[in-house]
């Protein structure tokens, strides 16, 4: 995948039922099927269900088992409820008899309220002059791991601009925090609040557990640690493009018992919120 038009085609499903969805798969660099392709098509799959215009707020999921690339992945989607503000559903997603993905998804009618926000990190530095995952594979080449570097080397509709870049080859640990700049590759115009909330929640699932391994990089790393989503939740507060860069703050409150908890706010570069993220993953290091 190159472009946001080669992404669409990943997310968005074949309807074989009133409630039934099915989808391919696409690596992301991984033997598994990518967190965030789930999370997004199943959403798909939920708000094809939605025939009131009421918009995302919130959805809950857990991961259940690995996806194999290999097979289809069939969505069924439950209509909880359709109440007077709100509406709710609830999607499974399958391979074969399995269930591997369960999400919980809320919408809501578009009402008029009070508002706040938190603010954008002050004097963070700007994409213009950072180096994407691009710039650091042709840069670093082959001075990078091997597993980063064939990792870098996948095509992408999304490019990527860490605000900073630790050496794989001098590791040290770092604070329990991780920031990066990130566009979509090709034609954005005219894309529906729903899709946009698809697209942003797919790439949501990319970069979070970076927070939870760097206070430990002087001795963990994607080489010797198994890592997988086990949950993910998101929360969209205001409409947004994707015509410019947007920031994705992450941290890591706390890691412990082979598991890491991260959050994430998703910013405009003028500062607007735009959703905030909350997800646990496995962290467990290899034994020898």
């Amino acid at each position: 995948m190159t472009t946001v038009d080669d992404l669409l085609n990943l997310l968005v499903l074949e309807k074989i039922g009133e409630n039934t969805f099915n989808g391919v798969s696409k690596t992301v660099g991984s033997p598994i099927v990518f967190g965030g392709q789930v999370l997004a098509q199943a959403l798909n799959a939920a708000s094809r269900t939605i025939t009131n215009n009421r918009i995302m707020h919130s959805m809950h999921s857990y991961f259940l088992e690995a996806g194999d690339l290999g097979h289809p992945i069939t969505y069924n989607v439950s209509r909880v409820r359709d109440g007077g503000s709100f509406s709710v559903r609830r999607v499974t997603a399958h391979q074969n008899e399995t269930t591997i993905f369960i999400l919980s998804a809320s919408f809501h009618k578009k009402e008029e309220g009070y508002e706040h926000q938190i603010q954008i990190p002050s004097n963070i530095k700007q994409p213009e002059n950072l180096l994407s995952w691009t710039d650091i594979r042709k840069e670093f080449g082959d001075a990078l791991p091997k597993g980063l570097k064939s990792f870098l080397e996948i095509k992408r509709p999304i490019e990527f601009k860490p605000t900073a870049f630790a050496n794989p080859l001098k590791p040290k640990d770092l604070p329990p925090n991780h920031q990066v700049w990130f566009k979509l590759k090709g034609k954005v115009e005219d894309l529906d609040l729903a899709t946009k909330q698809q697209i942003l929640t797919y790439i949501s699932d990319y970069n979070i557990l970076t927070s939870t391994l760097n206070p430990h990089a002087s001795k963990a790393h994607w080489g010797n640690t198994q890592t997988a989503s086990l949950d993910h939740s998101m929360w969209f507060f205001r409409d947004f493009d994707f015509s410019d860069w947007l920031l994705y703050d992450m941290e890591s409150p706390s890691t412990a018992l082979a598991r890491g908890f991260a959050r994430g706010h998703i910013f405009t570069r003028k500062g607007k919120l735009v959703a905030t993220v909350a997800q646990e993953g496995l962290i467990r290091p290899i034994k020898k």
